[in-house]
């Protein structure tokens, strides 16, 4: 098998200027534990988080006031619509606005004083830098992107060539998952449609062969073990990216029976949807080169997060 990480964007209406390294970049463990790598280091004030994983940084030490913005590595809130300074008159998909606040209660609780870390300087997403984000709170630097994930306000998102962080956000992802947290409280939305059907999700992340020659051997498995039929018209599935593919109207998990949505091209069914990508979006588990992971994910009408796989699982 061919290793390859799944393509991520993330698209943003916002600003973006630069974040250059320095000549001589300083450096620190990107993580507390004794394995850790180095990676390069900065430090600046935040004067606004624009939504629930991006803020915007006055750097120290280079000389001017201009902020930048960046995108925090490692982590995907649901999408703002309206931003704004003032809480009221911000909207956006569900929990996206709750991602929000508590971004910027933990940035309050460490002063707005943020350490900003990466493996690679050129790390970028839509232009804008790529770096994990900590706040020291009690003498400690606390690492934001896991705090995010860990409480369910954010979902965990490898990026090519930055793994420092991976295996503390799978973790911690599991772990809010397991706990029905933010995101994963499966009803924190609306109630309904067919809520206590027990719909389940499963990936099928590593095709027989290489994966780029064989996109349809990536797929979501939807699978209803209820006694009735449950509409999925409108509903969508995703990675952890922010493309999705949306269920056409009509589109029914049969009873005891499974719905299946490939990553490539092809002639649907009624129990078989191709996205029609040209690429593979999910990312192999490959330990000899850090990747630890993925998961895909099923939302309703409502927004709510309503089944999921995570993988590799726990205890696998």
């Amino acid at each position: 098998m061919l290793r390859r990480l799944g393509a991520l964007a993330a698209a943003t209406t916002l600003a973006v200027t630069g974040l250059a390294a320095p000549a001589q970049a300083a450096t620190t463990a990107c993580r507390t534990d004794a394995g850790s790598p180095r990676c390069q280091v900065w430090t600046g004030k935040v004067d606004w988080a624009p939504d629930g994983d991006t803020i915007r940084v006055d750097l120290a030490g280079d000389g001017t006031r201009n902020v930048v913005s960046v995108r925090i590595l490692g982590i995907q809130a649901m999408e703002m619509k309206t931003y704004s300074h003032y809480p009221e008159r911000r909207k956006g998909d569900c929990h996206a606005v709750a991602a929000n606040l508590r971004l910027e209660e933990l940035l309050a609780a460490g002063g707005n004083t943020v350490r900003l870390t990466s493996l690679k300087a050129s790390s970028r997403s839509e232009g804008r830098p790529l770096r994990s984000v900590a706040v020291k709170i009690g003498g400690q630097w606390q690492d934001l992107g896991e705090q995010m994930v860990r409480g369910g306000y954010a979902l965990w998102q490898a990026w090519p060539g930055e793994w420092a962080m991976d295996g503390v956000y799978h973790r911690a992802a599991q772990q809010a998952a397991a706990e029905g947290r933010g995101l994963y409280d499966t009803d924190s939305c609306k109630s309904g449609p067919a809520q206590n059907s027990g719909l389940t999700l499963a990936v099928n992340a590593d095709a027989d062969g290489v994966d780029e020659k064989n996109l349809n051997g990536e797929y979501f498995r939807i699978h209803n073990p209820s006694a009735a039929g449950v509409p999925i018209g409108g509903w969508w599935v995703r990675d952890s990216g922010l493309r999705r593919y949306t269920f056409p109207a009509g589109t029914v998990v049969p009873a005891g029976g499974d719905v299946y949505v490939h990553v490539g091209t092809g002639k649907s069914t009624a129990t078989h949807k191709y996205w029609g990508l040209t690429k593979p979006i999910f990312t192999n588990v490959d330990p000899a080169n850090h990747s630890v992971g993925d998961g895909g994910y099923l939302f309703d009408v409502h927004g709510d997060l309503r089944a999921w796989m995570i993988y590799p699982q726990a205890g696998a």
